[in-house]
């Protein structure tokens, strides 16, 4: 994951085993720690960042949101999205750098895991890259806003679903079952609409109306078993005999009559037929 200032060219990158939320995630919150909070993110077109609505969403003119496009929203980050990679040409070009550059670096030092290559990145590589390729900015204004809290950001780097609370209060989150208990004396109501919040590290949270409820996990329900008959049963099954409308139902009036106007039509053609004449040869003078 690579992150360049447009205006200084000051990166911030880390490895992860894949382009996952946590990987992203994780790389927009060191940069808010060390530098601020952005204006916008100019970002890959991926469903990670932004997806296209589907058509339920454009029926109701609701724009799509990711989980990482939330994150943003509440830190006020714009999301730009590029239809190509050479709309990004700054951020490919430093990829192209550390493709050459950190690759060789890494087998010099025989880095060989994610964890030490993380190590060697921000204790030597990214300090050295950035004395070397930052550049001063056009105009002194630096547009980046104060980072919020560590406890600020927790609550908003994290996982959140909406979920309904079942008749016996049982939350149940990715094929986990969760038994909320007694708040105060009483049950969350059922059939209402709770926050799941999943932390990077799997901790997870579940509030109604803002406030955090107190929750059990329990094993998933047992399916009822299926019963199958003794072999001394002998299983009788009564055969439905196929219903016939009699002839006087209304479901054949339809049918009475066209068959009684075919027959109208028949007789009548049959009185009214002309009957075949006799020509007889005409005599000549």
């Amino acid at each position: 994951m690579d992150m360049v200032d447009d205006g200084t060219n000051t990166t911030w990158a880390q490895l992860g085993e894949q382009e996952t939320i946590w990987a992203v995630a994780d790389g927009l919150r060191s940069w808010i720690e060390r530098y601020g909070v952005p204006l916008a993110l100019y970002v890959d077109w991926k469903n990670l960042y932004k997806r296209p609505a589907n058509s339920g969403e454009r029926l109701r003119g609701e724009e799509p949101i990711t989980q990482f496009g939330r994150m943003c929203a509440k830190l006020r980050i714009a999301i730009i999205a590029a239809s190509s990679p050479q709309a990004k040409g700054r951020v490919e070009r430093v990829h192209g750098t550390h493709q050459d550059r950190l690759v060789k670096k890494l087998r010099r030092k025989d880095i060989r895991s994610h964890q030490a290559a993380n190590v060697y990145l921000q204790r030597e590589y990214l300090p050295e890259h950035n004395r070397r390729f930052t550049r001063v900015a056009a105009k002194a204004e630096n547009y980046h806003r104060r980072a919020p809290r560590a406890a600020e950001l927790d609550r908003i780097f994290r996982l959140e679903s909406e979920r309904i609370i079942s008749q016996d209060w049982v939350v149940r989150y990715d094929n986990r079952f969760f038994q909320l208990q007694k708040q105060s004396h009483n049950y969350a109501p059922a059939q209402s609409k709770v926050l799941v919040c999943e932390e990077r590290h799997g901790r997870i949270t579940i509030e109604y109306r803002g406030e955090a409820l107190r929750w059990q996990e329990i094993p998933a329900p047992a399916r009822p078993p299926i019963l199958s008959a003794p072999r001394e049963c002998v299983v009788v099954e009564s055969i439905k005999k196929k219903w016939t409308p009699p002839m006087h139902h209304p479901w054949r009036e339809a049918t009475r009559r066209a068959l009684e106007k075919r027959e109208r039509r028949t007789s009548h053609g049959t009185a009214r037929a002309p009957q075949p004449s006799l020509a007889l040869p005409s005599a000549s003078p």
